[in-house]
């Protein structure tokens, strides 16, 4: 005869118990060889696509610049759409007013540059000439002649080197003209993603089945509708930024204002490095052309606009939409600016925000499997308005 005892507190487990150290350390080093077997195995995944992505490097950015530049076109393109235009035709007006705008900025920056380029030749002259003054004084004290050689040995070196500069200039204009054909790619590509766009997830939805096609449609229009917000926030900022520092060099006499603030809206879709490199270029424009002072008043000009987009509108205006910390963001600048050049540095930001919208969703979808409930913000108590006195005896009651 046997007696069972229930105990209501006891904690019960699937796993037999250890017997001694030995199993322990081995049932350890069993879990961690499966799980590096496994991390292996996604390494050697991630490796693979990145060399399909480098294999088709050329097919792959005119896709992606496409898609940024979509986030770009659908709204205006959507507003047309809803007033009667046709698919095609309101994709075409708005991609064609997009290309008659660039167009005319590129026209408007070539005309200021090409009637600056005397005044920065004379200033550059004038500025070689101080630099050599001040080699030749204290407390350097250079002979001219040791600037004669120095300067002799600099033009060999330049001779020598014709034919490797002959080469980089073929190398120049083959890759000026790839980027033409990866323009007009681009162009082509956005048209149609504006023009089709809608209908691509139902049609995903339809192909992958219900169980696939709703987590990656689910996906995608997050990553789309993280895209948009990431490219016109940044377009409000750099517009800001640009229109303020544009102002200032105005105001301090710096040729090529205009130019300088275009390369500073541009700049400004790369984080952190972008602004580094327009500005320090404004400065060194001011430097050449207006002297220390003035390079000194561009620099305070630049470092005050910067900490306003830093600190107040980027807050505001991106409300941590994306979620990603400034390293991530200077570490996915510096991934890409290496391994894919200046488009790869400009497509590292929106590629790590889309990385971290399927990364939240997998989360997601695990807390749901593992039947861990969602955090939700508390909603603030509502305070219910007070009851109003009711009346005296002889008082008429109130009527509303």
């Amino acid at each position: 005869m046997f007696t069972v005892i229930w105990q209501p507190d006891a904690v019960t487990t699937t796993e037999p118990p250890l017997r001694g150290r030995g199993s322990a350390i081995g049932a350890g080093v069993s879990w961690t060889a499966r799980w590096s077997l496994r991390l292996v195995l996604v390494a050697a995944g991630v490796a693979l696509v990145g060399w399909v992505i480098a294999w088709l490097w050329s097919i792959v950015m005119p896709v992606l610049l496409a898609l940024i530049l979509a986030t770009l076109l659908w709204p205006p393109t959507d507003w047309l759409r809803r007033r009667g235009f046709p698919p095609a035709a309101a994709a075409g007006t708005v991609v064609l007013a997009g290309m008659i705008a660039l167009a005319g900025i590129i026209a408007l920056v070539t005309t200021s540059v090409s009637g600056s380029i005397g005044q920065i030749a004379q200033s550059a002259s004038s500025g070689i000439q101080a630099i050599q003054q001040w080699l030749s004084g204290p407390p350097l004290n250079l002979a001219q002649s040791q600037l004669d050689a120095a300067l002799m040995q600099v033009t060999n070196q330049l001779q020598q080197s014709v034919s490797t500069i002959a080469t980089s200039v073929l190398t120049g204009i083959g890759g000026v003209a790839s980027g033409v054909v990866t323009a007009l790619l681009t162009i082509v590509l956005a048209f149609l993603f504006v023009k089709d766009g809608p209908r691509f997830l139902p049609w995903l939805h339809g192909v992958a089945g219900d169980g696939a096609g709703g987590h990656l449609a689910e996906v995608l229009r997050r990553v789309w509708k993280t895209l948009g917000e990431f490219i016109r926030t940044q377009a409000v900022v750099s517009l800001v930024d640009a229109v303020l520092i544009g102002i200032g060099l105005v105001v301090v006499g710096v040729p090529l204002a205009l130019p300088l603030a275009v390369l500073t809206f541009i700049g400004g879709f790369v984080p952190i490095v972008g602004a580094l490199v327009a500005g320090a270029l404004a400065v060194l424009v001011a430097l050449v052309s207006n002297g220390f002072t003035a390079a000194v008043i561009v620099l305070v000009i630049i470092l005050v606009v910067q900490q306003l987009e830093g600190n107040v509108l980027q807050p505001i205006l991106q409300a941590r939409s994306l979620g990603l910390h400034a390293a991530v963001v200077l570490l996915a600048v510096t991934a890409g600016s290496t391994l894919y050049g200046i488009a790869g540095a400009f497509l590292s930001v929106p590629v790590a925000a889309a990385a971290a919208v399927v990364l939240r969703y997998l989360g997601e979808q695990i807390d749901m499997r593992a039947g861990i409930a969602p955090v939700v913000a508390p909603v603030p108590p509502v305070a219910e308005p007070e009851p109003e006195p009711e009346p005296l005896a002889d008082e008429p009651p109130r009527t509303s």
